[in-house]
């Protein structure tokens, strides 16, 4: 990243500031939904990777960690004997165990493909999740050979892109109370993303570390105003903002897709 241009650094803090408001406001899509714009900047997936990732592990803690404190308070709300905002711990080593080895595999790839070749596969990728907000047919798992698929393919396409959350969460909505489902896919992504900064960290990727001293405060600030909208997006129409927001990622693959075709 040192030798970007003024605008690029612009538009990459403006992206992070997006990525920070999508993670808090949604619960999930930060790097899924970042990643596309982050690559129309600069076509290097493993530059922004390593940044993204350490967003996931500071704000996936920060989240846990508070609301663990709220759930000790005395005025926590519980549904049935279990508190809001705890981690169904049970189940996440369920399905890291299914999830592991693709991620491991996923990780292998990322590494030694070459930067245009991942970038096809995240725009395309992204294209395909973006039909499914256009068209209001999230992934949904009806089985258990289903769950065990997409909870693979989570993993790996995780591995190659940390993109992975739509066939994840179709998942683990199914099968974990709502009250932890937040926390627990927070913990989830902990544990993934801490399994990729390690590859990374052997591989000698370059963690662009000096450049987290001002993304991070970009992604804050993205964080803390998500946060405030979060309750706003729940009540509006949510149809209408994921077929808009799909619109905009369907947009962005084709333009990306187009120029890595025509390179």
């Amino acid at each position: 990243m040192a030798d970007l241009s003024l605008l690029q650094y612009a538009l990459i803090g403006l992206i992070f500031i997006w990525s920070g408001f999508v993670r808090s406001g949604l619960g999930f899509g930060g790097a899924v939904l970042s990643l596309p714009f982050l690559l129309l900047v600069h076509n290097d997936p493993l530059v922004y990777l390593p940044i993204i990732s350490v967003h996931l592990l500071v704000f996936s803690s920060l989240t846990i960690a508070l609301n663990n404190r709220k759930r000790t308070a005395p005025d926590t709300t519980r549904t049935g004997d279990a508190p809001v905002g705890s981690v169904d711990w049970r189940y996440l080593w369920r399905i890291l165990g299914i999830m592991i080895v693709p991620k491991l595999i996923g990780v292998f790839g990322l590494i030694t493909l070459p930067a245009h070749i991942m970038s096809l596969i995240i725009f395309g990728i992204v294209a395909l999740y973006s039909l499914s907000y256009i068209f209001n047919r999230p992934f949904r798992s009806n089985s258990r050979t289903v769950d065990t698929l997409f909870l693979m393919l989570g993993g790996y396409i995780s591995g190659t892109s940390l993109i992975g959350a739509p066939l994840i969460i179709a998942v683990v909505a199914q099968h974990v109370a709502r009250a932890q489902l937040r926390d627990t896919l927070f913990a989830l992504w902990f544990i993934l993303v801490t399994i990729k900064m390690a590859a990374f960290v052997w591989a000698g990727v370059d963690l662009q570390l000096i450049h987290h001293l001002w993304l991070l405060p970009c992604a804050t600030i993205g964080h803390v105003i998500g946060l405030k909208f979060h309750d706003r997006m729940l009540k509006a129409e949510t149809r209408v903002f994921f077929r808009v927001l799909g619109s905009v990622l369907l947009l962005i693959s084709c333009i990306g897709l187009g120029q890595l075709l025509l390179a």
